[in-house]
């Protein structure tokens, strides 16, 4: 039986990728096109825009053709083993291509069968990240096995030793952005099982930056109220004055203010926005 397919999260991704590679492509606007079409869930298209790519053969027109078929419906466990066939073909090289390929094994494992192999999703990013350590692809691969140990595998058991090996997996991510992500997947981990140390994570996620919109103004807000409950007083000033001056129109500004005042009463040595 068909099912829905979840979305794609690689799709920017792959834009990225796109512009990687797109120099030795021989139909470089015809494949670019066609990650556009990826990114915008319009499969169908983007497969007709690669039929009529004269560089079908090249290793980044199949990596397209793979994230299509992935993407398109209907979604059937035998159309996901095709996928994976493809996809762990171009695995076996040693260039961009092959790491973004190998990643996306993963990801078809983890999200795209009826059921799930956890396990091997899990395997797929351990031997990515061993393979090439300092890989983009590979240190992706490292945020989304955290996310397996901390909420899905067997193994760990419990949440203390969940998170323990969440963390251990900091120091292999160097990327700062994916390092930043994995700091708020430990600190909002820790938070869900009421574990002490959810405010140095999730401070360092928001000091690399990067975030826009809501997803910026949550966490804001998040390390601005733990702080506050610290009786960190600067801190949790500075967050709530972040988010004031970058959200007035917000309909909790108002509450932000208030807190603020409240702050304001018991550490007057702390510049802040008047209510």
């Amino acid at each position: 039986m068909p099912r829905v397919s979840p979305p794609s999260i690689l799709c920017a991704l792959l834009l990225g990728l796109a512009a990687l590679a797109c120099a030795e492509t021989r139909a470089a606007g015809e494949v670019s096109g066609a990650w556009e079409l990826v990114a915008q869930h319009l499969p169908a298209d983007a497969l007709a825009r690669l039929k009529n790519s004269s560089g079908n053969a090249d290793r980044e027109s199949a990596l397209a053709q793979a994230i299509v078929l992935m993407d398109s419906q209907p979604a059937t466990d035998e159309k996901m083993r095709d996928v994976v066939s493809r996809l762990e073909s171009l695995g076996r090289g040693d260039d961009e291509i092959a790491l973004a390929a190998t990643y996306m094994v993963g990801r078809v494992y983890q999200a795209h069968f009826f059921a799930a192999d956890l396990g091997r999703a899990a395997e797929v990013y351990e031997a990515l990240a061993a393979r090439q350590p300092a890989s983009y692809w590979a240190q992706l691969a490292l945020v989304k096995l955290a996310v397996l140990k901390l909420y899905a595998l067997p193994q760990p058991a419990g949440p203390p030793a969940r998170v323990a090996a969440a963390e251990a997996l900091l120091a292999r991510v160097t990327d700062p952005i994916l390092q930043r992500d994995l700091h708020v997947v430990i600190g909002r981990a820790r938070l869900f099982h009421d574990l002490p140390g959810v405010l140095p994570h999730l401070v360092a996620a928001a000091r690399v930056g990067g975030f826009a919109g809501v997803p910026r103004s949550d966490l804001q807000l998040q390390v601005a109220e733990l702080s506050r409950r610290e009786g960190n007083w600067a801190q949790a000033r500075e967050f709530f004055e972040e988010f004031i001056t970058e959200n007035d129109a917000d309909p909790r500004a108002y509450a932000v203010r208030i807190k603020l005042e409240e702050i304001a009463a018991v550490y007057p040595a702390a510049k802040g926005i008047a209510p």
